[in-house]
């Protein structure tokens, strides 16, 4: 498991073709998600059958556009369509990554 204690050591991990190795699957996600790299993450967090999966799917969906998927997907996390941006919930969620 990694060993990144905040967002801000997370963001420094940007860049380049590959996550580093040591990240969990969820945060490889997450860490594509901020590469712009769309498939790549929505296939870690397809092959998630979690609720934390359902929320990485969830915001992917909301990057895409795609409002009622994203709805969907929420509701398998068991949470609420956000009013926050796609970075604050990018950060949220890796913050919620980091401190598990």
């Amino acid at each position: 498991m990694a060993t990144l204690k905040s967002y801000e050591e997370f963001k420094k991990t940007w860049g380049g073709s590959n996550p580093p190795s040591d990240l969990s699957e969820a945060l490889k996600a997450m860490w594509f998600a901020a590469n712009d790299n769309w498939e790549a993450s929505h296939d870690i967090a397809q092959e998630m059958y979690n609720e934390t999966g359902s929320w990485i799917h969830a915001y992917l969906h909301r990057v895409e556009g795609d409002k009622f998927n994203a709805g969907y997907w929420y509701r398998k996390a068991g949470r609420s369509y956000p009013q926050s941006s796609l970075e604050r919930e990018h950060q949220e969620i890796t913050e919620y990554l980091l401190g598990r």
